[in-house]
């Protein structure tokens, strides 16, 4: 039976989503504030944390930034009124992994935690992945250059993974945000562009002369490595 915990400060809105995250059988624990999410999510063994942005004590980026610093690797999913896409891109680039925009349908919820929990069920990734003297570990989420750790965000490491998994595939920036972000996700495709700079810095020796991730006119990207 997975475990989700629900940190969220109304009182209304957690209760009803216990009560319907349990019907669907899952074990649910909530928390009203940053700082007992916090304590729960560390400590607790959760398959999903479903986290409010607008959480007293400690609001959700930073309860999120913490957890990702001590190593949680827990699904995560952001409740959040904040429409704004910039918003939407800090959550996930902190380190969440789907975020939903309140208010929103059970049924919207249900799907969400659902495909959260395929994906932490999924095969195993083949790890290590080597290429030159990169090293990309999908088992510890880890990146190592010439040995070295290499500092990604989360959705960095997803996106050098989804570039080791489609090697010599050209894949459009639609196909990337797809892949790398999630189906649905509602950034722009210049942000992908963003991205890439960051991981070729990463990863590349030269970066303005890329040997890896490569450019493919008029389509997008390709991985070479």
């Amino acid at each position: 039976m997975n475990r989700v915990l629900v940190a969220e400060d109304e009182a209304a809105l957690a209760f009803g989503l216990k009560l319907d995250l349990e019907a669907e059988g899952y074990r649910v624990e909530t928390a009203g504030d940053g700082e007992l999410a916090y304590q729960r999510a560390a400590t607790g063994d959760f398959d999903l944390i479903l986290l409010d942005l607008m959480l007293p004590k400690k609001d959700g980026l930073e309860v999120l930034r913490a957890l990702r610093r001590a190593g949680v690797r827990t699904q995560v999913i952001i409740l959040t009124a904040r429409a704004q896409e910039a918003e939407k891109i800090l959550g996930l680039e902190t380190g969440a992994d789907d975020y939903i925009t309140k208010p929103f349908s059970p049924r919207e919820l249900r799907a969400r935690v659902r495909a959260a929990l395929r994906r932490t069920t999924a095969a195993p990734e083949p790890s290590p992945y080597t290429f030159g003297d990169v090293e990309v570990d999908f088992t510890r989420h880890e990146v190592r250059r010439g040995g070295t750790p290499v500092e990604l965000t989360p959705l960095e490491f997803n996106l050098l993974a989804t570039f080791c998994r489609n090697r010599g595939r050209a894949l459009t920036r639609e196909q990337l945000l797809d892949l790398a972000w999630g189906q649905g996700i509602a950034v722009t495709e210049r942000v992908v562009d963003s991205h890439v700079v960051r991981v070729r810095k990463a990863i590349e020796a030269d970066p303005s002369q890329p040997r890896f991730i490569v450019s493919v006119r008029g389509v997008g990207y390709r991985f070479d490595g």
